[in-house]
């Protein structure tokens, strides 16, 4: 089975509400809330980097969809499955990490336990008080996509490091991944219109597969150089074109239509299945 085959079986459970965004937006708190893993030898490996590194990652991951959400990032929790052998200099540097990825959220708690590799689970959470929080569902014919940020980078990065190469600006991009609080900051605040908002941690091509999916529409976009790539972490955002005015430091990369058949059009190819994009699949590898 396939990732996306899971989360389906897990959306038809009756219990699971909130699940077609990566964070769920609770109106009765006026909060957004993002748990992800963060697992060694799945997501990073010691060998490449540093606990600092592996600190700050793993927290801005979890970040990175409060900020895909519009929220303003509020608060995290931590939790550590850590190996027997680990000591306090560790420690005392993946916390710096963590630190250091948190866009001025607070860490008010967690969990410990021990385990024979280091697996994080981080809850973020943001406020959407004064913001107007985005669905992938919200993208409508005549809006425009835009975005910020280059594409490839981590993609060459993670190459790198399978190839034993141990420093390149591609390797920090792919091991210290910068996000964009000031592009979620201007939408969310000013927009009153409904949007569609992701981030690109599985790629741009599969933000724009997914947000043209759920919103039932066709998006057809220019090809970018690394778009099929992974964990580049910028965010990618469907609004009205008359919003642009209120915007600044984006580029317009494509724009949405009514369905035309397919999900996504990139240049002269389209795609009407996900399986198309030929992406990475947690549960089958490439």
């Amino acid at each position: 089975m396939k990732e996306l085959d899971f989360i389906e079986i897990i959306n038809k459970n009756k219990n699971v509400e909130f699940s077609g965004d990566d964070c769920a937006y609770l109106k009765d708190f006026d909060i957004v809330v993002s748990q992800d893993n963060f697992v060694e030898n799945v997501h990073f490996k010691r060998e490449w980097a540093t606990p600092y590194q592996i600190g700050y990652k793993a927290c801005t991951i979890n970040i990175s969809d409060i900020l895909a959400s519009g929220g303003k990032p509020e608060y995290i929790t931590v939790g550590l499955s850590l190996p027997s052998d680990t000591n306090e200099e560790f420690i005392n540097e993946l916390y710096k990490g963590i630190e250091s990825g948190l866009c001025g959220a607070k860490i008010i708690g967690g969990d410990i336990t021990g385990c024979d590799k280091i697996f994080i689970s981080i809850t973020a959470i943001g406020s959407a008080k004064g913001r107007k929080i985005s669905s992938r569902s919200n993208a409508k014919p005549e809006y425009v996509v835009i975005t910020t940020g280059k594409y490839g980078l981590s993609s060459k990065g993670l190459n790198e490091l399978l190839d034993g190469k141990k420093i390149s600006e591609n390797i920090k991009a792919h091991l210290e991944p910068i996000l964009n609080p000031y592009f979620s900051e201007q939408i969310s605040t000013k927009i009153k219109t409904d949007y569609a908002m992701m981030d690109t941690s599985d790629g741009l091509s599969d933000a724009l597969f997914k947000i043209a999916k759920a919103s039932n529409v066709t998006i057809e976009a220019d090809y970018i150089e690394g778009m099929f790539g992974a964990e580049d972490y910028n965010l990618v955002a469907c609004v009205p074109k008359e919003f642009l005015s209120e915007m600044s430091d984006y580029y317009i990369i494509g724009k949405v239509l009514k369905f035309k058949g397919h999900f996504l059009k990139i240049d002269n190819k389209k795609y009407s299945n996900y399986d198309e994009l030929g992406l990475y699949d947690h549960f089958k590898g490439e």
